[in-house]
């Protein structure tokens, strides 16, 4: 009997998608509705429905108290990570776009995590440069340009703690075939793909 993971029909990803709790409530259909909307171009850029509810559990057992966002667009993940801080938990965003995280912003505040998130437009190669090493990182998620992925990876590893965790979205690009061939020679890091939506690599930092 084959091995190879089923082929996701739509019908077995509607099923799969019913079965996720919390499922996907009114801000983020919202958010993922105006998206399409007023950007019907990039809206494919947004991570799935599935992978924010994985993203948000992901942060709650981690217990993560301070998280950083590369790439934040309309603001999907970014609420998914925020709504699974710890108390007293933050999230930095690094966009360049004042135009889409405009949107972002308006639903995070609708979503009452504004006050869990910083939000720096700049270059994210720069605004990482400027990180002290504490408090230490324990989650990091990149889902910006993916010619820079490997950059980010260098520019955040040594930030992030032991035991804590990389999400890398689209893994199927080009860019980003290059960010895991880079984690999977690193000793220190242990990576496994999740295949939801454009897919999701999962690295964990073992020390």
């Amino acid at each position: 009997m084959s091995r190879m993971t089923k082929a996701l029909t739509p019908e077995l990803h509607d099923y799969l998608l019913g079965h996720n709790h919390p499922q996907q409530d009114e801000v983020l259909r919202d958010l993922a509705a105006e998206t399409l909307s007023v950007l019907p171009d990039d809206a494919g850029m947004q991570i799935a429905p599935e992978q924010g509810a994985f993203m948000t559990l992901l942060t709650r057992t981690l217990n993560v108290r301070y998280a950083v966002e590369v790439g934040t667009f309309t603001g999907y993940s970014s609420l998914c990570i925020a709504r699974g801080l710890a108390d007293g938990g933050r999230l930095l965003c690094c966009d360049v776009s004042e135009e889409f995280t405009a949107i972002a912003r308006r639903y995070w505040e609708r979503a009452g995590v504004d006050d869990r998130i910083e939000l720096r437009l700049a270059p994210a190669v720069e605004t990482l440069r400027t990180l002290p090493a504490d408090p230490p990182i324990d989650l990091a998620f990149i889902d910006a340009d993916k010619e820079g992925y490997v950059d980010y990876l260098r520019k955040l590893l040594p930030l992030v703690r032991p035991g804590g965790l990389l999400l890398a979205h689209n893994v199927g690009m080009a860019g980003v075939t290059e960010y895991l061939k880079e984690a999977e020679a690193n000793p220190d890091l242990e990576t496994i793909i999740y295949r939801e939506g454009a897919g999701l690599a999962v690295t964990l930092k073992k020390r």
